[in-house]
């Protein structure tokens, strides 16, 4: 029996055991981001969050589901007026991706959940699930965790309505529920800060989710944390039935 979901946690002998009996039967690959959130959340954020559901949802399963090494640098071109940001050419992030799929598939492992947690990988990865699923011949889906929200439930948590909305009210709350830590306001004074964004809509934006990012407490994070996880592990359940 694995003694962690997280698979780095384990000493080999732990996963050779559950796959060899049959019991370890689902991975879940956490994808997400090295870029900027604003003045007052870390860049890890967008990793931090997708892997922090992936890692609650598999809990729910254990020990029939393993969470892989997240995927911590994704496709970021739009954020690069912010220094700081990683990006990978969308090219390279498939490939890299495709590979830890193709990894955990050779040790024997059919069911691959990929959760996302940023928003610039969505796309490119969309392109390529169906040539993932044909070339490696397992069962393999592909999801955002905030898939999991309703119109409702935004409405009812989110006074600023806008979710996920980058580093706004909503990542904002989710941080301060899952890793308060990640959230630093101290010294922050954004009208004086030296941006440097090319863009005038994604300036206006940066603008408005600051202040929309002082609306959110860790309640309402708890809240989104708690759905999104009930609705990874209902899919990851799903799969491995």
């Amino acid at each position: 029996m694995i003694k962690s979901v997280l698979l780095w946690e384990n000493q080999r002998r732990y996963i050779r055991e559950a796959l060899d009996t049959g019991e370890l039967k689902g991975a879940i690959i956490p994808t997400g981001s090295t870029e900027q959130h604003n003045e007052h959340l870390a860049m890890i954020h967008d990793t931090a969050s997708a892997l922090h559901v992936s890692k609650l949802a598999a809990e729910k399963l254990y020990p029939q589901v393993i969470v892989t090494t997240p995927l911590a640098i994704g496709i970021s071109e739009h954020w690069m007026d912010h220094k700081g940001t990683l990006t990978l050419r969308p090219e390279v992030f498939g490939e890299v991706l495709y590979d830890v799929c193709d990894s955990v598939r050779r040790h024997g492992i059919e069911n691959v959940l990929i959760i996302n947690g940023h928003a610039g990988n969505a796309g490119p990865v969309h392109e390529r699930l169906e040539d993932f699923r044909q070339r490696l011949g397992v069962n393999i889906a592909f999801h955002s965790y905030w898939e999991a929200y309703t119109s409702e439930l935004i409405e009812e948590q989110m006074t600023s309505g806008n979710c996920p909305g980058h580093a706004s009210e909503f990542e904002t709350a989710f941080a301060l529920a899952a890793f308060p830590n990640n959230v630093d306001w101290k010294d922050v004074n954004y009208d004086n800060a030296k941006l440097t964004i090319s863009d005038p809509s994604r300036a206006k934006n940066d603008r408005e989710y600051h202040h929309e990012a002082k609306l959110a407490t860790a309640e309402k994070g708890q809240v989104m944390i708690d759905v999104a996880v009930n609705w990874v592990s209902e899919r990851m359940q799903s799969m491995i039935q």
